[in-house]
């Protein structure tokens, strides 16, 4: 089995690349990821969100990314005016696949505020034993 436990070296870049991106409107989403048996469980907290339109997610190059646009608004009335705020932003966050991984395997599912995706990770085949081949003598 591939060792899926092994970080990879874009797992602890990313937040390094966001800050150094220098793009102040998109953000980190909390995530954790784990294994469960052989595939890479990683649940993203997206609370508030609709995710059939504010939330993309693909894989491409052995990398899983995970995108969501977020827009709140309010508005309050009374006799003394008129109140309104708006908050606008975006968060991405992206992380490295098992190796072997197959995309058209990766399933996501969104209940409760969590975003949950996960990618099976082929079992590698038991090493075959080694068999000593004979030698003829012509």
């Amino acid at each position: 089995m591939a060792d899926l436990n092994k970080w990879m070296p874009s797992d602890v870049l990313e937040p390094f690349r966001r800050f150094l991106e220098g793009d102040p409107t998109q953000s980190s989403m909390r995530v954790e990821q784990f294994l469960d048996g052989n595939t890479l469980v990683v649940r993203a907290e997206l609370p508030g969100i609709d995710p059939e339109t504010d939330v993309d997610v693909s894989v491409a190059d052995g990398m899983l990314h995970i995108k969501a646009e977020r827009e709140e608004k309010s508005e309050h009335k009374d006799k003394y005016g008129y109140r309104s705020e708006f908050r606008y932003g975006s968060l991405s966050r992206s992380v490295s696949l098992p190796p072997g991984s197959r995309e058209d395997d990766v399933t996501a599912t969104y209940k409760d505020g969590v975003l949950e995706v996960r990618a099976p990770a082929p079992e590698q085949a038991p090493a075959a034993e080694k068999r000593k081949i004979r030698i003829d003598r012509n």
